[in-house]
């Protein structure tokens, strides 16, 4: 069997991902405005995609590189592939908006208006919005052929204005073939300004998009009969460039300087409406240097991703979803002491049907905690308005020894980390700026007490940031322990990358680049040996990502040998389920719902043995060999039984699961002719309910439904 039948693409991969997301656009069982937000979330998510990925290959293609990614494919050949799926999924994401959620939404009184329908009134009142509110803000360019393109932040909705030669040269603009025909300018709208301009409206919500407002008062910027035609448009510039760590002595300022260089890369995409005219189209492809292979028109308003603002727009609940609001755990009690309740036991919570609370509190408790003597954390994503930051920063300033690894190379939060660092170490904090070469992504927190029976580590793992934003949102777990193998590894591990030195022999914990791979193969390979001797090899794995082809190599082998294997991976997997002689074994599902599936959790039949992980990795190359990244075993028995039926329930929904094929494709999990609709989110948030219901009020009757709920 070829390479290329072996593996799945991982960009394609990647774009069926953002599919399913689509779907969730798409289907009429979810509420209006949560379709929006999914419709919302697959343009965002193509905004990164093209930053990174594409502006990755297109290095590579302009090297003329020809290396072969895991599928057989040239960047050539995955750019080509990527460009043909995009645009198909441009026209999808079009239809989604135009034809189905905007005529739903106004017969729920949620309009948005176009020009030729506004009223005299409507017209006043936007001028007048135009005149004190986007006039003073936005600053028309004249583009001069004799200095660059005006420098024009990525991402961000543009007008270019196509004028009539005489206001155009009053303004100082030559053409681009120097003759006085056309004149252009560009209008950049600034991220200051809100996308959605709202009309007076007493039954309901109208609004114009900010584009179409500036586009309706252009005279009143360039003055009468100068404007020829106007479109919006919008660039992406490559963020695939890397700081270069082996000459940097100053971390912070190479990272500042790298987010400058972001803003002058090279334009990656050049998405404009179809309705261009084609001066104006030839025009911004000559001076953007982009060819038509990165050219994207657009049905319909650029950067769907602004309609977040309209999913989250006040009221009309009955258009959003029923609150799910996290419950909180009955092993810490609302007043307790989280050392004394972790000392008892290991404790693990499932985020975010359980509250994230607790890890806030640990930390909080930390920092006034008179017995604490020390706490070292990882940082890498944190929330805008952190408690953990604030909690570790009042730790220092009450005395205690705080180190904190701070990721710079966090992708896109670089600059709110580098202002975290310097916050920090202002408040006394040691601040580390994670290991050159290598991104710190390992979650994990240490509390150092001292106590009656002597010193005692308290640590925390997760498989989620230090986010307590995010963490009502992504689906991650936290583990608590006081065991003291895994407190010998864990200070061994953060004093190796705070040392800069090669860690001591971690007895439980795996590490990457150290030792994860090698880890995670032997475990994989002893699954094989088991069924080989007939002892029912069994693998059952949850993560986001499934990309690494020695992985995926050591799972072709262990379904070969008999291991049974299911995978709940949420985006690209470039492994094939499916195959006779290959993968028949191996069934791979996705589940896309109103959490973010986030958690990495490994179970291991280990002959009757279990096995089971929690880990910061996903199973790709970056996370294995070029990240520091932690694997830790859930020792406590409880722990992993709770952790063992977490996996399972997600491998019984068939209400968002999707189950992938050999030749890439997703379909719907057929359910049986008796099988009830069983929705997993649904049922671990009920599962977190009933727990603390049955700890608040123990004579209470729980009576525990069948798993038919989909709301």
């Amino acid at each position: 069997m070829s390479i290329e039948h072996e593996y799945i693409n991982r960009e394609l991969s990647w774009l069926e991902f953002n599919q399913r997301v689509l779907d969730q656009a798409e289907c009429q069982d979810n509420p209006l405005l949560e379709r929006v937000k999914f419709l919302a979330i697959t343009s965002s998510n193509l905004n990164e995609f093209f930053m990174v990925r594409v502006g990755g290959l297109k290095i590579l293609s302009e090297s003329n590189s020809s290396r072969l990614d895991i599928a057989g494919f040239t960047p050539n050949q995955q750019l080509e592939r990527i460009r043909h799926r995009v645009r198909r999924m441009y026209l999808e994401q079009s239809d989604c908006l135009l034809n189905q959620l905007e005529p739903e939404l106004e017969s729920h009184g949620i309009r948005r208006m176009q020009a030729d329908a506004l009223s005299a009134s409507q017209i006043e009142h936007l001028r007048h919005v135009f005149r004190e509110q986007i006039e003073p803000v936005i600053a028309p360019i004249a583009v001069h052929r004799d200095r660059n393109f005006p420098l024009l932040v990525g991402a961000g909705v543009c007008l270019g204005v196509r004028l009539a030669n005489e206001a155009a040269h009053n303004l100082g603009a030559v053409s681009l073939d120097g003759d006085l025909q056309d004149r252009f300018a560009v209008i950049p709208l600034g991220r200051s300004l809100s996308r959605f301009i709202y009309l007076p409206d007493e039954t309901g919500v109208t609004y114009m998009l900010l584009e179409d407002v500036v586009t309706l008062f252009l005279e009143e910027i360039f003055g009468p009969q100068a404007v020829l035609d106007s479109t919006p448009f919008r660039i992406t510039r490559n963020a695939d460039i890397t700081a270069s760590e082996d000459v940097a002595d100053d971390q912070v300022l190479e990272m500042k300087q790298l987010l400058a260089k972001r803003n002058v890369s090279d334009c990656v995409r050049l998405e404009i409406s179809e309705n261009a005219s084609q001066p104006t189209l030839e025009f911004l492809k000559a001076v953007l240097n982009v060819s038509d292979d990165d050219l994207y028109p657009a049905v319909g308003p650029l950067d769907l991703s602004g309609y977040f603002t309209l999913a989250s727009l006040p009221g009309f609940q009955e258009l959003k979803d029923e609150p799910w609001p996290s419950q909180q755990s009955p092993d810490f009690p609302t007043g307790g002491d989280p050392f004394e309740i972790i000392a008892e036991a290991d404790r693990l919570l499932v985020h975010p049907y359980q509250s994230y609370d607790p890890v806030v509190e640990f930390l909080t408790a930390a920092a006034s905690d008179p017995q604490v003597i020390a706490i070292k954390q990882t940082l890498y994503r944190t929330a805008r308005e952190s408690k953990i930051v604030s909690a570790l920063a009042r730790a220092a300033e009450n005395g205690k020894h705080v180190t904190a690894i701070i990721e710079l190379k966090a992708r896109f939060d670089e600059a709110q980390n580098i202002r975290r660092a310097e916050l920090l170490e202002q408040a006394g904090v040691d601040v580390i700026y994670g290991v050159q070469g290598l991104k710190t992504h390992a979650k994990i927190c240490i509390v150092v007490r001292r106590e009656e029976r002597g010193i005692q580590r308290y640590i925390h793992f997760g498989t989620g940031n230090y986010n307590e934003t995010t963490a009502r949102i992504y689906s991650d777990v936290s583990y608590f322990t006081n065991n003291p193998e895994l407190g010998d590894d864990a200070v061994h591990f953060f004093n190796a990358i705070t040392g800069l030195s090669v860690p001591q022999q971690l007895n439980a914990l795996s590490a990457a680049p150290i030792d994860c791979r090698e880890k995670l193969t032997e475990l994989i390979h002893a699954e094989s040996q088991n069924a080989r001797k007939g002892g029912g090899g069994a693998i059952t794995a949850k993560m986001n990502s499934l990309v690494d082809r020695k992985i995926i190599d050591a799972l072709y082998e262990a379904s070969q040998a008999g291991v049974k294997i299911r995978l709940n991976v949420r985006g690209i997997c470039c492994l094939k389920p499916g195959i006779p002689g290959l993968s028949e074994n191996i069934r791979v599902v996705s589940i896309v719902d109103r959490f973010l599936e986030h958690a990495r959790i490994f179970h291991f039949h280990h002959d009757g043995d279990n096995q089971v992980f929690i880990s910061s990795a996903d199973w790709m190359n970056r996370n294995l060999d070029r990240r520091v990244e932690l694997m830790i075993p859930v020792v406590d028995a409880e722990c992993r039984k709770r952790l063992i039926h977490t996996l399972e329930t997600y491998f019984h929904d068939n209400v968002k699961a999707l189950q992938l094929d050999a030749d890439g494709a997703y379909h719907p999990v057929q359910s049986g002719p008796q099988q009830a609709p069983f929705r997993s989110q649904y049922a671990l948030y009920q599962e977190a309910s009933d727990m603390f219901t049955a700890y608040t009020n123990p004579k209470a009757t729980v009576f525990k439904a069948h798993r038919g709920e989909t709301a």
